[in-house]
């Protein structure tokens, strides 16, 4: 059971990679926030008390998120894939727990991939997408731009940039990576589990340089070598 866990900035691309990963190994993908959403759609305990916490404005507590992780890792299905964690551990805290809880189910963490990228690039890609003011079809300047710059490809409608997408929120959110989760590096480098991969480039690059990170990936880089 291969246990990997995905760190790097906001806009680095851990959901980008992480979907390229278990689509060529049959890793199981845990993101704490599809969980979480997921919980709350279907009405669940769990997803009520998660909803309370977003109500008022408070973190969904520590040994929540924690537990939720526990359980998804503990299923059947789940540790015979191996799992892709995306978004969890947030914190140093939360890293704590999670290791006092890998321990006690007989588990252990593999590798932390860690993505980097330039601080302006990751600007621009949380910056870069787009909705239609009338369909509502998301665009994204870098990666999927329309045909004409603010003009969406289906209707021909203006498109627009949410207030989620502003550079003022993209700094806010790099602010709160380096102030909370970053040190996670540092905790993990001391273990010697960290693997770094330039997430700067182009997507078949970063997924083929992971591989080789994770000791997945020399078939997969001859074969890219071969077909360039």
């Amino acid at each position: 059971m291969a246990i990997v866990v995905l760190l790097g900035p906001p806009g680095a691309g851990k959901g980008t990679l992480a979907e390229s990963l278990c689509a060529a190994f049959g890793f199981a993908h845990i993101s704490t926030g599809d969980i979480l959403r997921e919980e709350i759609r279907q009405g669940t305990e769990l997803g009520r008390r998660v909803s309370a916490c977003m109500e008022s404005g408070a973190l969904v507590p520590d040994d929540v998120v924690t537990a939720i992780v526990a359980g998804r890792l503990g299923q059947d299905t789940v540790r015979q894939a191996g799992s892709l964690l995306d978004g969890f551990p947030r914190t140093v805290r939360q890293a704590e727990l999670f290791d006092r809880m890998l321990a006690s189910g007989g588990m252990a963490l593999d590798r932390v991939l860690l993505l980097e990228a330039d601080r302006d690039l990751l600007v621009r890609r949380l910056t870069a997408r787009r909705v239609c003011s009338q369909c509502r079809t998301v665009f994204n300047v870098i990666f999927q731009p329309p045909g004409r710059d603010g003009v969406c490809d289906r209707c021909g409608a203006e498109l627009r940039q949410r207030p989620d997408d502003m550079e003022a929120t993209a700094l806010e959110r790099l602010a709160v990576y380096e102030e909370q989760t970053a040190p996670l590096v540092a905790f993990y480098a001391r273990r010697g589990v960290v693997v770094r991969v330039d997430a700067g480039r182009a997507r078949e690059v970063v997924h083929r340089d992971a591989c080789v990170a994770l000791g997945l990936g020399v078939l997969s880089a001859e074969r890219d070598g071969k077909g360039s």
